[in-house]
């Protein structure tokens, strides 16, 4: 047998789908009707780079796992596009065989509503990754599956910065430069994307599609390539300091953060606070503890007028280090080989909300729900709470029209992650009622009516107000784009709007 244009198919794999297929019943249980035959159309229509990995294939595993296993997509057939057009192709067929899609770049979201796909067809975007700066050094281009390490080492090559990619930008998108540039999505400068029905069309500031691509893109097509501002590297040192301390000392390590750091949505550029809560054994064997960190850019050691009012709380221990911009992510456990990010068959349910100030009694209270909770042998004794404290200038300067992204007069973004052995639907009950209750007490004490939640982090009952803005008219918007351009839902699979 043989499948033109489609590699990586073994010839185990040929006999397989060829045997599935015989049989009727369990070929439409296995993906609602596809058969050989239209696998063969299919691949007619690919490029000679395209691949399609099929279940029980090595391949098909790698290329579907996820980085959560809680509420995952059921996906029956990967694709991996070789060019842009491979993605039109794909969507098109999938639309005139009525099968879902759904695209994958690094796997990473864990939103739960991605469990509505019980069937179809990955995309996976991963042979779409090039780097190319424009020869005035203003701009690049990026393919659609172009991971954030690789922007970061092809540009750092060139003397070039720039923010994370797809798909946190398609959600706003925070980095460690928003301080002095904005959120990623705010340096875009073009896009090739995808729409529902397979047109592959290039959108800019003069698109009605812009502003929405720009805080709610996954809702609206698959984008296959980007063009975004570059900066030149500005500073190429970077300095961080990582103070733990026991868990008694939570109330004035955050009233300290407000008074040295956040200052009001002060903080100043080019300085982050940022914090776990852990289990960490060398720290402490028997609870969790605090672990703080501050970066400052421009700098080989960190101004201590930041760091000195933390030293006399009494920290378990203090680690200075020094590096380049690139060292970031690793410093702080986000990095594409750092354990945490490894996809290791754990559910990973997050529970964000974004807040201007810590509120310093209520971090006491979610500290002495959370401790418990993971000390010891507990089925969460992995998980962690996140608090990024980013400079925010650059994001706040920017109207908060202009964009889908409603969030901007925010300074912080807290989110407990459960991270757990999957153990049935009781344990997951758990974890959801853990996180919603940490997350109730921080959204409390705000004493907000509205909660608001970076949709890349979210748990997936949120409502469209929470994730996309409260507003009337930004709903509107939305919900009027999403009918022009989506009128079928074909990309409600990832924090669908209402």
């Amino acid at each position: 047998m043989h499948l033109p244009k489609l590699e990586a198919l073994t010839a185990v794999a040929v006999w397989a789908l060829a045997s599935t297929c015989r049989s009727v019943p369990v070929a439409r249980d296995w993906a609602n009707g596809l058969c050989h035959a239209d696998l063969q159309e299919l691949g007619s229509k690919l490029s000679s780079t395209a691949k399609v990995y099929y279940p029980g294939s090595s391949e098909f595993q790698l290329a579907s796992a996820r980085w959560s296993t809680l509420a995952e997509p059921n996906v029956t057939v990967v694709v991996v596009p070789g060019t842009e057009n491979d993605v039109v192709e794909t969507v098109k067929f999938a639309n005139k065989k009525d099968l879902p899609f759904l695209a994958y770049n690094g796997a990473h979201g864990s939103i739960t509503t991605l469990g509505e796909m019980t069937h179809g067809i990955e995309i996976s975007l991963s042979q779409l990754s090039s780097v190319e700066v424009a020869e005035d050094g203003k701009t690049a281009k990026f393919g659609g599956g172009t991971i954030s390490k690789t922007v970061t080492d092809e540009l750092w090559n060139v003397n070039k910065q720039a923010g994370n990619l797809l798909g946190p930008a398609l959600g706003g998108g925070h980095g460690w430069l928003q301080g002095q540039r904005g959120l990623v999505s705010d340096q875009f400068v073009s896009m090739n994307v995808v729409l529902a029905n397979g047109t592959l069309i290039t959108i800019d500031e003069k698109s009605d599609l812009w502003w929405a691509m720009k805080g709610a893109g996954h809702n609206f097509g698959i984008v296959t390539s980007l063009t975004t501002k570059v900066f030149d590297i500005e500073y190429r040192d970077w300095a961080i300091e990582t103070i733990t301390f026991s868990g008694d000392k939570v109330e004035a390590v955050y009233q300290a953060a407000n008074d040295y750091l956040l200052k009001n949505g002060t903080q100043p550029v080019g300085v982050i606070n940022w914090s776990y809560w852990m289990n960490d054994a060398n720290a402490d064997p028997n609870n969790p503890v605090i672990v703080f960190y501050i970066i400052q850019e421009g700098v080989t050691a960190v101004d201590s007028k930041y760091t000195k009012p933390f030293h006399d709380i009494g920290p378990l221990s203090v680690v200075p280090d020094s590096g380049t911009y690139k060292d970031l992510a690793a410093w702080t456990g986000i990095a594409s080989s750092s354990i945490p990010c490894q996809k290791t068959g754990y559910s990973n349910p997050r529970f964000p909300i974004y807040l201007e100030s810590y509120n310093v009694q209520a971090q006491k209270k979610i500290w002495d729900v959370f401790a418990p909770a993971i000390r010891g042998d507990s089925v969460f004794n992995n998980s962690m709470f996140q608090f990024e404290g980013y400079s925010t200038q650059g994001v706040h300067d920017i109207d908060s029209r202009s964009s889908a992204y409603a969030f901007r007069s925010e300074n912080l973004l807290i989110a407990p992650l459960i991270n757990y052995l999957p153990g049935g639907p009781e344990r997951d009950s758990q974890a959801h009622a853990l996180g919603t209750q940490l997350r109730d007490i921080l959204h409390e004490a705000s004493g907000r009516k509205d909660m608001r939640v970076y949709v890349n982090y979210a748990y997936g009952d949120e409502t469209s107000e929470q994730l996309y803005g409260s507003e009337k008219w930004r709903q509107n918007r939305l919900r009027s784009l999403k009918q022009k351009y989506d009128p079928q839902g074909k990309f409600n699979f990832y924090g669908p709007i209402a």
